[in-house]
C-alpha cells in the first residue's frame, strides 16, 4: 500500500480492528472444548439461528479479537469447507512448552521440528478438531532474540 492509499484509509476509517475469524465446525461441543479447555479461550456467547449454531470465543489478553465457531444444522445451508483463509495463528511465549502441553493432549503437529519465521522467530502448525490449520508463533523480541 502506498502512502496515498494509506492516507485515504485513515481518512475514512474503513478498518477499525480485526473482529473475528470464522471456523466451520462439525461438532460444536467438541470444538468449544478444544478451544477453551486446551487452548485457553473464553466462551463469550453461544447461540442458535434457525439454520446454524454459533459460538464466539476470545483469549483474555486480546478480548476484542474473537474466533466464531459455526455449525450448520441442515445440509441445505452448508458453507464451503474451503476458503481464502489459510490458517489461524496464535502467539505463544515459549513454543517448546506449548508443544509439550499440546502433545500431552494428544495434538499432532504437521511436522516434527519447529521452523523459523521470516523475522527469526519460531513456528509450527497443527490441526484443530475440524481440520482447521492452526499455527503457534514464538515472536522475536526487539533485541533480536526469541521472546522466551
Amino acid at each position: 500500500m502506498n502512502s496515498t492509499q494509506n492516507e485515504e484509509c485513515e481518512e475514512i476509517n474503513m478498518i477499525q480492528k480485526m473482529e473475528h475469524v470464522a471456523i466451520m465446525v462439525k461438532d460444536m461441543d467438541q470444538s468449544i472444548r478444544f478451544y477453551s479447555d486446551i487452548l485457553g479461550f473464553i466462551v463469550r456467547l453461544v447461540g442458535n439461528k434457525p439454520d446454524r449454531k454459533m459460538a464466539f470465543l476470545y483469549i483474555e489478553s486480546q478480548p476484542d479479537m474473537e474466533i466464531e465457531l459455526i455449525q450448520e444444522k441442515t445440509a441445505a445451508t452448508v458453507y464451503s469447507e474451503t476458503g481464502i483463509v489459510n490458517h489461524l495463528a496464535f502467539t505463544v511465549d515459549n513454543i517448546d512448552e506449548t508443544i509439550h502441553f499440546l502433545k500431552e493432549k494428544k495434538i499432532e503437529f504437521t511436522f516434527n521440528e519447529v521452523k523459523s519465521t521470516l523475522e527469526g522467530g519460531r513456528m509450527i502448525f497443527f490441526y484443530g478438531p475440524n481440520q482447521e490449520l492452526l499455527q503457534l508463533v514464538e515472536k522475536v523480541n526487539k533485541a533480536g532474540r526469541n521472546s522466551q
